[in-house]
């Protein structure tokens, strides 16, 4: 079976994904753009980088040549690669995804497949709760049942990625399960191998910690982060805030944890190979975004390390991942007590019992179940039209 995969540019959570389809299926990853380190920093890190692991290893991939007046990941026309229609035309793919309909490399790849008769698959992660008008919600009532039209079949990453594009009129047959994941293996090797090396020099009067990973913006809602903790400081619980990610609020960040009088430490920005170590270091990690928050990946990342996680109720991955009292809680969008409340029970949870209801979740939301969900759409899309 022979599956092809367009995407914007090389991500550090799809390489264990792509290296897990490419041993179920003859796989093409197309590029269509080369993500400079400058524009990494533009894309709201907040410096200039590149990822320090092994993107494009374990799968077969290549560069298309994106012929835009402004390349870029972030803009409709940022994207432009005319050469995937003639690699879509001789390819001979049984099914070939994009994910979504963001750039315009993804619509030429559609547009070509519908030409050649090849099925198509989005893959994306919206949902329906992020802050939008009546008149935006109207709009996309009208356009997005045509739009989604385009498409032979989608794979939902989590319920409510499910529940949007059955909202707006995708087929419950031609829905797919195929889960966000990270490198589970990876993050949970290294974060042990961490925390084996620490456990000899515990202190144990030291702080527990709270753990905030992300870019320092307004949506992710970091404040809250600080005003939850300077409330359970109040009440004598021993605790600090750590912030990995880089920013425009790191300034205002710490001068609202020195007034609170909360102790804070700022890492900046993380590399992927030093993130597990990071979460190790953490007693749970708190995700207090909006609903932008399509997922929410960090809270993937902190499972497979063996760290609950509190999450408000309009991030994503909250009813995939957050079994409350089991792998940690929700609160309300911007209530900062129930927050605080949340961090609490999550804190008093057993550590061992958790880690291992962790890793059980894991399992599901892992790059093998992710691939295989991709492998079987093809295949049961393949099967229906020659039943046809």
């Amino acid at each position: 079976m022979r599956i092809g995969f367009l995407i914007s540019h090389p991500i550090q959570y799809l390489a264990p994904l792509f290296r897990e389809l490419a041993k179920q299926c003859d796989l093409t990853v197309f590029y269509a753009h080369r993500q400079t380190a400058e524009q990494q920093a533009r894309a709201g890190f907040g410096v200039a980088f590149d990822w320090d692991v092994d993107l494009l290893s374990g799968y077969h991939s290549r560069f298309l040549r994106n012929v835009a007046r402004a390349p870029s990941t972030d803009r409709f026309f940022g994207c432009s690669t005319p050469e995937i229609a003639t690699e879509i035309a001789a390819g001979g793919f049984d099914g070939f995804v994009v994910p979504g309909w963001a750039l315009l490399t993804y619509w030429q790849a559609v547009r070509a497949c519908r030409r050649a008769g090849v099925p198509v698959f989005a893959r994306g992660d919206s949902q329906l709760m992020g802050p939008r008008s009546s008149a935006v919600r109207l709009a996309k009532a009208v356009a997005f049942r045509g739009i989604l039209r385009q498409f032979d079949g989608f794979l939902y990453v989590g319920q409510r990625n499910r529940d949007y594009l059955l909202h707006y009129g995708a087929p419950a047959g031609r829905l797919f399960f195929s889960p966000h994941c990270v490198d589970n293996d990876a993050f949970r090797t290294a974060s042990d191998t961490v925390r084996q090396q620490a456990a000899a020099s515990a202190d144990p009067s030291q702080l527990r910690r709270i753990l905030f990973v992300g870019k320092l913006m307004e949506r992710k809602r970091p404040f809250d982060v600080l005003r939850a903790v300077a409330q359970l400081r109040a009440r004598g619980c021993l605790v600090e805030v750590a912030f990995a990610g880089s920013g425009e609020l790191q300034g205002a960040l710490a001068e609202t944890a020195a007034a609170a009088d909360v102790p804070v430490r700022f890492f900046g920005f993380v590399n992927q190979s030093e993130l597990p170590g990071i979460y190790a270091s953490a007693d749970v990690t708190v995700l207090p975004s909006d609903g932008r928050e399509t997922w929410g990946l960090v809270v993937n990342e902190a499972m497979a390390c063996g760290v609950p996680a509190v999450v408000s109720d309009a991030v994503g991955c909250g009813p995939d991942l957050v079994q409350a009292g089991v792998t940690g809680e929700t609160f309300p969008l911007g209530d900062v007590a129930a927050l605080a409340g949340a961090i609490e029970t999550v804190l008093s949870l057993d550590r061992d019992r958790t880690r291992h209801a962790l890793a059980a979740r894991m399992q599901t939301y892992s790059p093998e179940r992710a691939a295989r969900g991709i492998a079987g759409a093809v295949s049961a899309l393949k099967s229906r039209s020659r039943a046809e």
